[in-house]
């Protein structure tokens, strides 16, 4: 199915997934207004996935409401359901992946929660959470 200017698509973007609205076509991207978050980035060095030691251990943000992001086509699909509410998606979201990251005692898992939960106290509590 092909997408279009003004399509309600789910997006997969720099470990995050999200559900956005297309508002342009740039030949091999799109540029895409996020609605909601499905899934919260992944935290620490993505290419040296479940390390901690010797590598940049990045923090990532979820994408905020109606940001917008230029992806590659290939990340990009059809949407057909309901849009969530931003913040009950970002919280849900967050609770995703803190329940994920809780069930293996990793020093990774550690870091990454710790993380998540200093993202969701000082900066989604103060700006998204209701």
């Amino acid at each position: 199915m092909a997408v279009s200017v003004e399509d309600i698509v789910e997006v997969k973007y720099n470990s995050g997934k999200y559900i956005g609205e297309v508002l342009e076509d740039r030949g091999e991207r799109y540029l895409v207004k996020v609605h909601a978050v499905v899934k919260h980035p992944t935290q620490g060095d993505l290419h040296n996935p479940g390390e901690t030691e010797g590598v940049f251990f990045q923090v990532r943000k979820a994408l905020a409401h109606y940001e917008k992001m230029n992806v590659v086509k290939s990340a990009v699909k059809s949407y057909d359901g309901k849009i969530p509410d931003y913040q009950t998606s970002l919280q849900e979201a967050v609770a995703a992946i803190k329940e994920k990251l809780s069930k293996k005692d990793t020093v990774f898992n550690k870091q990454s929660l710790k993380q998540i939960e200093d993202l969701e106290q000082h900066t989604y509590t103060k700006s998204y959470y209701r």
